[in-house]
């Protein structure tokens, strides 16, 4: 799972003058990293919300699943969270938000910094 707000604003790169650009391009550096297996993961889910909304296509390609989140993407994220654990599915969410983190941890879900999953993805 994704907290793409927060994996975006990890990186003072001027992403606030684009907000869909920026989230756009996460989602396909998170595409490549996962056809090329630089990812550990059967899938991931990008959760997008606010002005990033039109930068990601809302679906699944491959093993990539962007959801756009109807008003908090904290929300959404501990919603999705909450149905991949009750499958018994491992979850690692990539978030720096404590807020969020926090809301998860009784979930069993794992955690990875903006900065690890970034490493990831080149």
């Amino acid at each position: 799972m994704v907290d793409a707000a927060n994996v975006v604003g990890s990186v003072p790169d001027g992403w606030w003058r684009d907000r869909a650009g920026a989230a756009g391009r996460l989602a396909d550096r998170l595409a490549a990293a996962l056809a090329a297996g630089r990812l550990p993961f059967d899938e991931v889910v990008v959760v997008v919300e606010g002005r990033a909304r039109p930068g990601v296509p809302s679906g699944r390609v491959g093993s990539l699943e962007s959801v756009h989140a109807p008003a908090s993407g904290d929300d959404e994220i501990v919603v999705r969270c909450r149905a991949h654990a009750a499958t018994g599915a491992a979850v690692t969410l990539a978030s720096a938000d404590r807020g969020l983190l926090a809301r998860v941890a009784p979930l069993g879900v794992e955690t990875l910094g903006p900065r690890t999953l970034r490493d990831r993805l080149d």
